[in-house]
């Protein structure tokens, strides 16, 4: 017995068969009226001419047998009518409840990262994140859902990215792929993988990132190969590949491997531009700024700012304020370079600033860092302390090269040396070092 005092679900269903097999004796009887009183009606008609009373009686009779069975069978039926209606109507909430998360969690994208709407689409997400992880666990996916859960995890996906969360990013990429093959969806199997890459350059594995996007570009079904869906994961492929090679370049020393990756990520580049599915505002964005990366690893500072300006340019129209911001921030490495360091320290407040609106953390946490690093190049150590601070309070962490400049700002060591000659190679050496902390990805 349950607490409320109801049978269990085992006695429920032996207690209904029990039920079911004396209705059935009832309707078992009916028949057997009928068929006998016919057999005997006919029978007494064609030797003493009398059968009529024996038809109408054995008519009654079956009637209420029938009558009997139907009555005590209707109460049977009716329970299972209603466990098929509550059961349908479980299948269809369901569905409908992550249609409805899929489609606000949308709808919540679309202004992540905007310069309308970003610091509530952040705040949005630090709130729901733990309910849509739930509601992913606990709602089963069926081919009929799997797009919506797809959509819920796109849209988590973005947010970890943004967070730089890259041990999430990993297990829900985990997730899309047991939903991909537990629903037969190739499509979703390719998307799950190439997520994978993205959280495993995030950790540093640079050859699990490889890898998965091999397996991503394996799993690509055939008959996609020319729709707007296939060319759009082709470039992100690509653009991953890119970020990969630009992570192995930030490990590598100064020399010809170095340039080697560099010249690969800039082909990978100019391959997602190629297959682009069209005019997209966002993609144009990150192929502008990597590519302006790539100049700046190569010591080519007004290369990179004739990227940058189309990238600020595009990020403007579509209202990315995201976008923007990291554009701005990489002028200021580029005007660092031009050694305009004035007008480096102006973008770099203008971009902490557009990072600080849309409550996008690590990149406001970058600009400080950058601002502290040259206050301490300038001499004016309290404000690089302060500065430096902030940004070690925003990412939760002291990076190597924050600690190395926190404390040159405290004078408990020496602040990095930088030759003055030769001026422009000094200058682009030091930022090159310094470039792993400017990646966008």
């Amino acid at each position: 017995m349950t607490d409320e005092g109801q049978p269990e679900p085992a006695e429920d269903k032996a207690s209904e068969k029990r039920d079911r097999r004396r209705g059935d004796i009832f309707g078992i009887s009916a028949l057997a009226s009928a068929l006998l009183s016919g057999l005997a009606g006919d029978k007494l008609s064609q030797s003493l001419d009398s059968g009529g009373w024996i038809s109408v009686a054995g008519f009654s009779v079956t009637v209420v047998f029938a009558l009997v069975w139907a009555i005590y069978n209707a109460p049977i039926g009716l329970r299972r009518y209603r466990r098929w209606r509550a059961g349908t109507a479980a299948t269809v909430a369901e569905g409908n409840k992550l249609r409805t998360a899929a489609e606000e969690a949308e709808q919540w994208l679309v202004s992540l990262g905007s310069d309308s709407g970003g610091m509530a689409a952040a705040e949005w997400f630090e709130q729901n994140e733990p309910r849509l992880r739930t509601l992913l666990l606990t709602e089963k996916a069926t081919p009929g859902t799997a797009d919506d859960v797809a959509r819920i995890c796109d849209a988590l996906d973005s947010w970890y990215v943004v967070r730089r969360d890259p041990e999430e990013l990993l297990t829900l990429s985990e997730f899309l792929g047991a939903v991909a093959d537990g629903c037969g969806r190739r499509d979703l199997a390719e998307l799950a993988a190439a997520r994978a890459a993205t959280a495993y350059r995030m950790l540093g594995d640079l050859d699990l990132a490889n890898t998965r996007l091999g397996q991503s570009g394996n799993v690509a079904p055939a008959r996609r190969a020319r729709s707007r869906t296939a060319a759009a994961l082709e470039t992100r492929r690509q653009v991953e590949h890119a970020l990969v090679h630009l992570a192995h370049a930030a490990s590598a020393p100064v020399g010809n491997d170095r340039d080697e990756v560099v010249l690969n990520a800039r082909d990978r580049l100019d391959d997602a531009r190629l297959s682009r599915p069209g005019p997209d505002f966002a993609a144009e964005v990150a192929i502008h700024i990597n590519l302006a990366i790539v100049h700046l690893y190569q010591q080519d500072p007004e290369g990179a700012l004739d990227q940058l300006r189309p990238a600020a340019a595009r990020a403007t129209a579509a209202g990315d304020a995201s976008g923007l911001a990291h554009a701005v921030e990489l002028t200021g490495v580029a005007a660092w370079m031009l050694r305009s360091n004035h007008e480096a320290r102006k973008w770099w407040q203008h971009a902490e600033h557009l990072y600080a609106e849309i409550n996008e953390t690590e990149g406001q946490a970058r600009c400080l860092q950058h601002l502290g690093s040259a206050e301490v190049s300038a001499g004016r150590l309290d404000e690089a302390v302060l500065l430096l601070e902030q940004s070690a309070l925003l990412r939760g962490y002291k990076s190597p090269t924050l600690t190395t400049y926190l404390e040159a700002a405290k004078q408990t060591a020496e602040p990095p040396e930088f030759p003055e000659e030769p001026e422009r190679r000094t200058t682009a050496s030091r930022l090159r070092q310094a470039i792993t902390r400017w990646r966008l990805h």
